[in-house]
């Protein structure tokens, strides 16, 4: 009799448990950027609406090297900005001589938006007073550094003019709040943990782009386009910025399956009240 009740519980249970699931692997970025957020809130929104899809969020290195997790299969989706996969798809830029064809976009998701900042002590106004300063430029594999490099390589700025630190979000704003470095780029949804969270601790600088700057670095990527933070979006910032921003898309390979290709991208134009819940940059 014990046998057979273990017997019956056991088939109970079996019956009780969803067929096998396809696991989804989401690569987004670091923890003190949006990515992160963004992919764990689309990760839920695929649990809970899309039957038979198991969904996960995986911190990255972001855009470049999500790039390569698509082509070589180890992530199902991942959030890539729009110059970094164009420079990918067509072998250009950072991507020449390992051009990645095995890529699609399903959606553009939102704008990341370059922020530049430092302390209000600082002597820095301008990305020309960057010269002979320490400034990270983002994590090594972001697309962070790909905007950094072609905002000042379009307006005359070098990395030899200056002394490249190449940080995460979080290490950017710690080296910033500690006096490690002077300086630190940002592309990312406004606004972001890592920089409200050095403005509740120190007195920030948001650098803002001048219309010959901005028109200099869309010359260089047509996919910039100009930007502007809101007065108030950190803390002690009294005054809109301006600077430039760039979409964010939805990369999948090439070879996901047409009907769950459709899934992912009806999901996400249909509920983009629950991504904006999760973070107001969607």
């Amino acid at each position: 009799m014990k046998k057979l009740k273990y017997t019956v519980a056991a088939t109970m249970m079996a019956a009780a448990l969803p067929a096998s699931a396809q696991q989804l692997s989401i690569a987004t970025g670091g923890t003190g950027g949006v990515y992160y957020p963004i992919g764990g809130g689309f990760a839920e929104m695929i649990n809970n609406h899309i039957d038979g899809a198991q969904a996960t969020a995986e911190v990255t290195g972001a855009s470049v090297e999500n790039m390569g997790l698509i082509m070589r299969g180890d992530a199902d989706l991942a959030l890539v900005l729009a110059d970094t996969a164009y420079q990918a798809y067509t072998g250009t830029g950072d991507f020449e001589g390992r051009q990645i064809e095995n890529t699609r976009a399903l959606a553009s998701v939102y704008p990341n938006a370059v922020q530049l900042v430092t302390l209000t002590e600082s002597d820095i106004h301008s990305i020309a007073d960057l010269a002979g300063k320490r400034v990270s430029v983002g994590a090594p594999g972001s697309g962070t550094e790909l905007n950094a490099r072609a905002l000042l390589e379009a307006n005359g700025v070098s990395y030899s003019d200056f002394t490249p630190q190449r940080l995460n979000f979080n290490e950017t704003a710690d080296a910033i709040r500690d006096g490690d470095i002077d300086a630190g780029f940002w592309s990312v949804g406004p606004p972001t943990s890592s920089i409200l969270n050095l403005a509740a601790t120190r007195d920030i600088r948001l650098i803002g782009l001048s219309d010959e700057e901005i028109a200099n670095a869309q010359e260089v990527e047509a996919v910039l386009a100009p930007y502007e933070l809101a007065a108030g979006m950190y803390d002690g910032m009294d005054e809109a910025v301006q600077t430039i921003g760039i979409p964010n898309v939805l990369v999948v390979n090439a070879d996901m399956d047409e009907e769950l290709a459709y899934q992912l991208t009806q999901l996400l134009f249909e509920n983009t009240d629950e991504l904006i819940a999760v973070h107001p940059a969607a």
